[in-house]
Order: C-alpha cells, then sequence, then structure tokens
C-alpha cells in the first residue's frame, strides 16, 4: 500500500470515529472502529477522543498481532484481529456503546424477530456475546460465538458490535442497528412484541441475500 493510499485509508477511518460520535453512537474515548488492509487492519487508538486524534494516531496491527504507531491500539483490538482472521468476508468492524444497544446489552437480551429487519444482520436473532472483561481473549471468543453467521450482535453489559464490508456499510448498519434496539426497547415498555414466525423470517433473511449487494456484472 503506497503512502498516499495508506493516509487516505487512515483519514476515513477517523471520518468514521467522527460520524460515530455524530450518529450518538458514542461519546468521549468510548467504542473503537477498523478497517482491513493488506497483512492487517488499521484501529483506533487507545483512550483517545476522536476530536482529539489526527491520521497519524491511528495504529497498524499486522495479522500475527503486532501493533505499530506511536500511540497503542483500541485495547479491543483481539476480537478485531479475530473477526478479520475468521471472516474473510469482513471490510471494517465497528465497536459501540450507543445507549439503546447498550440498555439492551445490560440486560443481556437477545433480540427476536419482533421487525423483519432483524434479518438484515444474517438471521432471525441478533445474539448477545457472553460477557467476559474488555480486551481479553474470553471476550473475543465470546464475540465469534455470537458472531457466527451474522453481521452485528449485543456484547453483556458492554455494547454493540457490527461488521460490514467497508467503513460505510458498517457505519450504516451500526446507525440501522441501534434504530431498531431503540424501537425494540420501546416496544417492550407496551408489552411482548408478537414475533415473526421462522417461516416469515426465512423468507426475509433469504431476500436479504441480495438486498443492497453490488449488482454482479
Amino acid at each position: 500500500m503506497s503512502l498516499s493510499v495508506e493516509l487516505a485509508v487512515r483519514e476515513r477511518l477517523l471520518a468514521t470515529a467522527h460520524a460515530m460520535s455524530a450518529a450518538g453512537l458514542n461519546t468521549g474515548t468510548a467504542g473503537n472502529v477498523s478497517v482491513r488492509i493488506d497483512g492487517g487492519m488499521l484501529i483506533t487508538p487507545s483512550g483517545m477522543p476522536p476530536v482529539a486524534c489526527t491520521p497519524e494516531d491511528m495504529v497498524i496491527v499486522t495479522a500475527d498481532g503486532s501493533a505499530s504507531g506511536r500511540v497503542a491500539p483500541s485495547s479491543e483490538w483481539r476480537f478485531h484481529h479475530d473477526l478479520y482472521t475468521r471472516r474473510p468476508e469482513v471490510g471494517a468492524i465497528l465497536h459501540a456503546h450507543a445507549p439503546f444497544a447498550t440498555s439492551l446489552a445490560c440486560q443481556r437480551i437477545e433480540i427476536p424477530p419482533f421487525h423483519y429487519m432483524i434479518a438484515r444482520f444474517g438471521g432471525n436473532t441478533v445474539r448477545c456475546a457472553r460477557y467476559a472483561t474488555f480486551g481479553t481473549q474470553a471476550l473475543s471468543d465470546n464475540i465469534l460465538a455470537a458472531m457466527d453467521g451474522r453481521s452485528a450482535c449485543l456484547m453483556a453489559n458492554h455494547g454493540m458490535l457490527v461488521s460490514g464490508r467497508d467503513l460505510d456499510n458498517a457505519l450504516d448498519l451500526a446507525i440501522e442497528f441501534e434504530t431498531l434496539c431503540e424501537q425494540y426497547w420501546r416496544t417492550r415498555q407496551i408489552g411482548e412484541p408478537v414475533l415473526l414466525s421462522d417461516a416469515e423470517m426465512a423468507e426475509v433473511v433469504e431476500r436479504f441475500r441480495w438486498y443492497g449487494k453490488p449488482r454482479a456484472g
């Protein structure tokens, strides 16, 4: 990757971190975002709010887990690294402490098929990964299990995680997911929602195999 291309990727990664804050997904130093590059990933730094960062503060983490840069990578780099290794189709990963997603995560709730847009994330539910201390291999292992066949999960007592084909797609999915979390939270204030059946969700999941994808040819 040339220096000019690398700088452009760094700038886009930082812009995505700013957009996460602007969308209300994160505040302060909460959350992180990464993008796949040749030989590894670029990830936001540890303990620095986006407003204090420059493109040069984005950290390279190689495929073997080694980091290089003038600051340390996000403390959550491990689950980004492991998810890229497990899922070659993933091009960007976003983790946020968004208000409604985090509220549900603190209840350790799996989001059921209360709305057909749940299928946008790969199945008929959005799972909640089991709790483990941030930055640990145990947390990464729990996330990998919850993300099996999915592009989003809740993280117990923590927040949300979304994967996408690129940074724009990951950000769009994160905003959609937080909106679904808000809708589910509000629905539960009225009572338990009427859920879609397995057959109804299977049809929607099949339709989402082509929805929003680049047209072949």
